[in-house]
């Protein structure tokens, strides 16, 4: 059994990317376009016209930026922030999920329209929309990100591995996405589909098939009906059995390779017709919050205590939130999203968000101090909901005066930092002398006090500060004023880290860093006791620690924490900071800047196509490795990526392989030892040469390795309802045969769970365990469930994680999109349309469905009134009145019901202004449009191909869960394919 998981897990990794478009280039690109390419394609569309309306809402302009669209142009021309990096880790999250469908599920047919399971994939498409809306509608975009990409992965391959295009189809088949539309004309199990295929671009789909309007999609593994078609290509065996051959058109070297071109064209307008179905259920502003086109890059989110004695530090952390929200309200440096979470003595929680400023002001003067009971209080538990609930990079500020009673969640919270790439800031007041103002004699009070001035009792935040790169603050809770313009600085826009170290214990040594031209705002933090530095400019200009204000900049002290503000003028080129202490401390960097990078580890793949995955949890320890590198920032190159280790060790240098589009891999031999961060340099790329425009940057978190790795094998769920159980299986790997590791499994939302409290590793290495969590029967549907599964060596000598995003949504009960009936039209716009107006007049209904939740205007730019009646079938009717100038000559309407469906109705007067009949899509029948003929015989689709109707009553789905592995092939032939020294790598 165990040699066969090994071979089994040998054969999946080696047909990964071959039954779908392909998902990655490794060696120089091919003549093909990938999944990843066209989903951003798509995604880059549709959030400019999202950017667009917002724009003419607000009497704005808008305009596209000229050439090619990227993400960095995009948020320009949004007049969001400065930073593309949201926008860019949004579109990278969507697109490895996509990719990686491949991976976690590659034989499941039907997550690949294989098989002809075309209602199968149907409805894995549908309920992926039903998550990701339910997602957003919460505020939960990193998990609706996951989903998004999974699902997009399924429809795209619809275009490929089906006869879509055969049949002269250039439009895509809109049923996939309207869960009330019924699916006709599927060939059913009996009847043949192909013949022989002599070559490449071969017409093998029969010509009764094409006649008949019958959808089919290609068979994959090693058997399939008789007279079927096949996916086609290596590895798949049904394509060598009658009738040979294959249908895919995955890259212009496949069988059908003619018609690559034209379902990549079809697949990208599929792909930009389910953003626009979500971007009508979430609105503008969501489905740009769920991109990360956001008017700042940095949120604010608060983690309190709000114990007794922790007044004062409430009424500093109003007066802060105060202070940001005046200041800042209209400008770049606006937050788009405010959290809070407060904890106490038992209780935590619950996580607070929104995106309006006077909510979370209310929430923030709403907060007391109260409580506690006995000295430690529930800090981690109340940080492990921020760090979950917060987006990715955020920085995160924890108050507190007191140990954490909750510190066996350590190790669930560094891996939640490492995961999400985070910093927290631990503001730690009463430290230095400041007692704890509860009801106890005074010798408790001083017991209490020793512990949390002791070296020990502020151990663990110290430990969370320098892992993720943030500060340990350390100061009297009269001096937190002065220590809390870090959050100030912290919530500004397009926030990069230049450099940062960290020496425990101190030593005398000497740091340099770069500053170029796009920096603003220079800030340096230094913690420690009493350390003693000094600061030297590229023109040699000098500065210590003593001198308040100096030549370079002003100095403030707050207990352990000083920050340096750096002059303006003349900040380009190299610095140097001199350190002279014992003691430990920590330097960081940081200034505003569009230029900026991600990165992420990932393992590689060369055969038999190529591709990666993204690593789950920790690189392994002593063993070469690979980042894939993005830069962010326009006309921006890097030059190199090094990595730096904590101890103060000579870095790592690495190999840079430049991608494109601002893609790196980078290679490295051999990781370093012990905790390091990622360094790159690069170019601005500016013509000028007195310009100073090499750059660096570098990761706030600090990076660690393993031996023990952590697989989970799923990326989302397909079906969890509130009040079931979910089964999450897993996988531990390691050197260590016949060790027994402690699992720990943490969700971050109290739902019970039960799982092994260890497991021992076999003679491969290798053991499997399961999750189950059950979700209670109250939880609100969309509500994101972040599952942390880990596992330790034995003494806690070594551990490593996987984080997994989960989705609880309640069953479906309307899956009928609202109507629209246009009742009259008046325009007369013959002259001058700027002193003319036309107006629509429509009623709209949900029918016995959940009712319409929002009308809005999604193209054109009049006035929109509405008005709800009862209908004479005693149902709701909406009455949308829109008034609009005769030079603004469309309307397009999106009627969204309370679960997420979304109905549309558009009406154009451009063709001639009298004309009063309607355009109406609510739901929107399939269209076609043939233009080219495809490589098999020319067909002329009729009007009425696959058709389509309005559902009163929900459809009988088809069951997704039959076949979700059912392409076993047999062993021998899967062995067969393996290239020995593929197996001696994976096998030792």
């Amino acid at each position: 059994m165990k040699f066969t998981a090994r071979v089994l897990l040998l054969a999946l990794l080696l047909q990964t990317q071959t039954v779908c478009f392909k998902i990655w280039f490794l060696f120089g690109k091919p003549r093909s376009t990938t999944h990843q390419q066209m989903t951003e394609t798509a995604i880059l569309n549709v959030s400019a016209q999202a950017c667009r309306t917002l724009a003419n809402a607000e009497g704005k302009d808008f305009a596209l930026p000229t050439g090619t669209l990227s993400a960095e142009s995009l948020v320009k021309a949004c007049a969001a922030s400065d930073s593309a990096r949201p926008f860019r880790r949004s579109i990278k999250t969507i697109r490895f999920a996509n990719g990686a469908t491949d991976i976690a599920y590659l034989l499941s047919p039907q997550r690949h329209f294989d098989n002809e399971l075309i209602l199968n994939g149907r409805e894995l498409i549908r309920s992926g929309l039903e998550r990701v809306k339910a997602n957003v509608r919460l505020g939960n975009f990193i998990a609706a990100r996951l989903t998004l990409g999974v699902t997009l992965h399924t429809l795209q391959d619809f275009y490929s591995h089906s006869n879509w295009i055969e049949m002269g189809q250039r439009v895509p088949f809109s049923a996939l996405i309207k869960p009330d539309a019924i699916i006709r004309n599927i060939a059913d199990e009996n009847t043949p589909t192909c013949r022989d295929c002599d070559g490449q671009n071969c017409n093998n789909i029969l010509q009764s098939i094409l006649a008949d309007r019958l959808l089919t999609t290609g068979y994959f593994g090693s058997t399939k009906p008789e007279g079927k078609c096949s996916h086609g290509g290596f590895p798949d065996v049904s394509s060598l059995l009658p009738p040979k051959g294959g249908i895919n058109k995955d890259d212009e070297d496949s069988i059908h390779g003619g018609l690559h071109p034209v379902a990549v064209e079809v697949a990208t307008a599929a792909t930009i017709e389910l953003l626009q179905d979500i971007r009508g259920a979430a609105g503008d502003q969501d489905f740009l919050r769920l991109m990360g086109v956001t008017r700042s890059s940095s949120v604010l989110c608060f983690v309190i205590d709000t114990t007794g004695s922790m007044s004062d530090d409430i009424v500093e952390v109003k007066r802060v939130t105060s202070s940001i929200i005046d200041s800042r309200r209209g400008t770049p440096d606006e937050p788009p999203e405010y959290i809070l979470v407060p904890f106490n003595d038992p209780d935590f929680g619950p996580l607070m968000r929104t995106t309006n400023a006077d909510i979370f002001k209310a929430q923030i003067n709403d907060l007391t101090a109260t409580g506690g009971g006995d000295f430690p209080e529930m800090s981690l538990s109340g940080l492990q909901l921020a760090l979950t609930g917060a987006p990715p990079s955020s920085e995160i500020f924890l108050f507190t005066d007191a140990t954490a009673k909750d510190d066996h969640l350590r190790s669930t919270v560094l891996a939640l930092i490492e995961s999400t790439q985070s910093v927290v800031n631990c503001m730690l007041t009463g430290v230095l002398g400041g007692a704890r103002r509860r009801r106890a004699s005074n010798d408790e009070q001083q017991s209490q006090r020793l512990r949390f001035s002791s070296r020990s009792s502020t151990q663990l935040y110290q430990e969370l500060a320098q892992a993720s790169g943030g500060q340990a603050i350390q100061v009297s809770k009269d001096d937190l004023p002065q220590a809390t313009s870090i959050i100030e600085d912290s919530t500004s826009s397009a926030l990069v880290t230049i450099f940062q170290a960290v020496r425990n214990p101190g030593k005398a040594e000497s740091f340099s860093f770069i500053v170029d031209d796009s920096l603003r705002k220079l800030t340096m933090y230094v913690t420690g006791s009493s350390p003693i530095f000094t600061i030297v400019s590229p023109t040699g200009a000098t500065q210590n620690n003593t001198e308040s204000s100096g030549a370079l900049g002003t100095i403030q002290a707050a207990g352990n924490f000083m920050t340096v503000r750096l002059n303006t003028t003349e900040q380009g080129g190299a610095w140097q900071i001199h350190v002279n202490s014992t003691q430990a401390y920590t330097i960081k960097v940081i200034g505003q800047s569009g230029i900026d990078f991600l990165f992420e580890f990932v393992e590689i793949f060369t055969e038999p196509e190529p591709g990666f995955q993204i690593l789950s949890g920790r690189p392994s320890a002593n063993m070469n490795a690979s980042l894939l590198v993005t830069v962010t920032g326009e006309s921006v190159s890097l030059t190199g990526v090094v990595l730096v280790p904590a101890s103060g060790a000579q870095p790592v240098n690495t190999t840079v392989e430049d991608r494109g589009e601002g893609d790196y891999l980078v290679t490295v031999d051999r990781l370093p030892e012990g905790e390091f961060a990622v360094r790159v340099t690069g170019l601005t790329n500016v013509a000028s040469r007195t310009s100073h425009n090499l750059f660096q940057r570098q990761t706030s978190t600090q990076l660690r390795t393993s031996g023990v790795t952590v697989t989970v094998s799923a990326l989302v769920n397909d079906t969890w309802e509130p009040g079931t159980n979910l089964t999450i299986p897993f996988t531990i790997a390691s050197n260590a045969s016949g060790t027994k590791l402690t699992i720990l499994a943490r969700n971050d939302r109290g739902f019970s769970s039960s799982f092994p409290g260890s497991v021992t590793l076999d003679a491969g290495g290798r053991a499997e365990g399961t999750v189950t969590l059950t979700a209670p029967s109250d939880t609100p549907s969309g509500t994101d469930v972040a599952l942390t599964i880990e596992a330790q060596a034995p003494g806690g000598s070594d551990s490593n994680y996987a984080v997994q995003r989960l989705t609880v949504v309640a069953k479906a009960t309307d899956i009928v999109s609202p109507t629209c009936e246009v009742v009259r039209v008046n325009a007369n716009c013959t002259g001058n349309c700027s002193l003319l107006s036309w107006e629509l007049f429509a009623n709209l209904t949900d029918g016995n469905g959940t009712g319409i939740a929002r009308i809005s205007v999604r193209q054109g730019s009049g006035s929109l009134n509405t008005s709800v009646v009862t209908g004479a079938d005693g149902l709701n009717v909406t009455r949308a009145a829109y008034r609009a100038s005769c030079c603004s000559q469309e309307v397009e309407l999106v009627a969204v019901d309370a679960v997420g469906n979304v109905g549309v109705c558009s009406r154009s007067i451009r063709a001639t202004s009298s004309d009063a009949e309607t355009q109406t899509t609510a739901p929107a029948a399939t269209t076609t449009a043939p233009t080219t003929a495809p490589v098999t015989a020319p067909v002329t689709a009729p009007a009425t191909l696959m058709q389509t109707a309005s559902m009163t009553t929900q459809s009988t789905t088809a069951n997704t869960s039959a076949g979700e592995s059912s392409l076993a092939s047999p062993l021998s032939f899967w062995f067969s394919l393996i290239p020995f020294s593929l197996i001696k790598i994976l096998t030792h």
